[in-house]
């Protein structure tokens, strides 16, 4: 967590290239009729945001775009829990790209006392068994869960509240994220150890700093969907596939 951080010119360069190969990217996937779903977690101000805007800025939002639902209503509240997410999932040749996503429900809900225990137990188990049938459907299913240690939470959310470009990030919920970081933390772990699967693994993104964090997963999705195209940078540890071993390893924060 102490690495210097990417020099801005540098940054710029390879966001570029990465930006470049995300067009090639999606014109592949309209072409062969890819449907394609990406799940972005994490904490509050984790850099979630951020990283989709790099990623979808020059693609065209007919056939990629990002999606952040708001608050359930109170219909979406008394239906099946996933109903909502899957009118929003790709059709042929889309790629679409949630921010937050039904891991909600393992995650802010349990915290924040939106759900019971029961309905969280009922999805942890549900969700693999969810994901399977997207996979068994053709859908290429990618999560990416980025993660910051407490500090950097701090200043992040902390610069909201200066940051008159930023205010619009500022939440209710932002208030309670660092008095509920251990809660956050161990709803977190059980997350990832219940709901990483074949068909679904969930991958780790070192997220303090935000432009590795952004080219990392840039290149993490050219490798897996296209990998003849991602651009050659400088190899870097951003992105790495979950394992246990990172709730011990200094991986993942406490």
């Amino acid at each position: 967590m102490g690495k210097k951080r990417i020099p801005r010119k540098q940054y710029e360069r390879e966001l570029r290239a990465h930006q470049i190969a995300l067009g090639a990217m999606q014109r592949r996937a309209t072409e062969e009729n890819w449907r394609v779903c990406v799940v972005f977690e994490g904490r509050d101000a984790a850099g979630k945001d951020g990283t989709i805007k790099r990623i979808i800025e020059n693609l065209p939002p007919r056939d990629v775009r990002a999606v952040a639902l708001p608050k359930p209503t109170e219909r979406e509240q008394e239906s099946w829990y996933f109903q909502r997410y899957v009118p929003h999932f790709p059709a042929q040749g889309e790629i679409v790209l949630f921010n937050r996503s039904w891991y909600n429900r393992a995650g802010v809900e349990p915290v924040m006392g939106f759900c019971t225990p029961a309905q969280n137990q009922t999805f942890l188990r549900s969700a693999p068994r969810f994901e399977k049938m997207l996979a068994d459907d053709g859908i290429v299913l990618i999560k990416y869960w980025l993660d910051t240690p407490k500090a950097e939470q701090f200043k992040r959310l902390e610069k909201r509240k200066t940051d008159p470009l930023k205010t619009w990030k500022l939440s209710p919920l932002d208030a309670y994220a660092q008095s509920r970081w251990d809660d956050y933390s161990a709803a977190r772990n059980t997350m990832l150890r219940e709901t990483d699967h074949t068909q679904g693994r969930w991958n780790i993104v070192q997220a303090v700093d935000k432009r590795a964090a952004r080219l990392g997963i840039m290149a993490d999705l050219l490798q897996r969907l296209c990998p003849d195209l991602a651009p050659q940078t400088p190899k870097r540890e951003a992105v790495r596939p979950f394992e246990t071993d990172m709730f011990d390893d200094g991986t993942l924060a406490p």
